[in-house]
């Protein structure tokens, strides 16, 4: 048993004042650690048939290609703005510290697949449930959305309590 908490590295005033951010570097530095995280995540999905894994950028990426191997399903990036060179939806969020908004490919989830949504941190919810909005837009159902960390006192929970939620540290 490995504990996560210790690969998580606390950055005061980062990305403006007031803000600790949540560093998962030190968690990518060690192969053991990525192993338990992903083997952690999958046994929290008790088996359900996952189609395709979305990773919200950037950080959500890494988890979320090594969940999409292990699960024989495809992978999908949500990105920011003109980042995805095909045709796209769009969709806008809020987060604890300004706005912006996410794209998805039109032709990323036929409808019906069953989708799990990833990122690294779960802060006040709008950029995950910007990115189930997006899912849904495309007709995928949302089997689970899963985070590294989860920032509680933000609430960010509460904008996706139509989800299954799961986190591995939770702060």
């Amino acid at each position: 048993m490995i504990n996560l908490d210790q690969y998580i590295r606390d950055i005061p005033d980062f990305p403006k004042k007031g803000v600790v951010y949540k560093d998962i570097s030190p968690m990518l530095q060690s192969p053991e650690a990525m192993r338990f995280a992903v083997k952690t995540f999958i046994e929290n999905l008790k088996g359900e048939k996952i189609d395709k894994v979305i990773g919200v950028e950037s950080r959500g990426f890494f988890f979320a290609t090594l969940l999409a191997e292990k699960l024989n399903a495809g992978f999908i990036p949500i990105r920011k703005p003109g980042k995805l060179p095909y045709k796209t939806h769009t969709e806008a969020y809020e987060l604890e510290y300004g706005t912006d908004s996410l794209e998805i490919h039109q032709d990323a989830i036929e409808k019906g697949e069953k989708v799990l949504v990833h990122d690294d941190v779960l802060a006040t919810g709008g950029t995950a449930l910007a990115a189930c909005n997006l899912v849904e837009k495309l007709g995928g159902e949302i089997i689970q959305c899963n985070f590294l960390v989860e920032i509680g006192f933000l609430k960010g929970r509460d904008k996706l309590k139509n989800y299954q939620v799961e986190s591995l540290l939770k702060y």
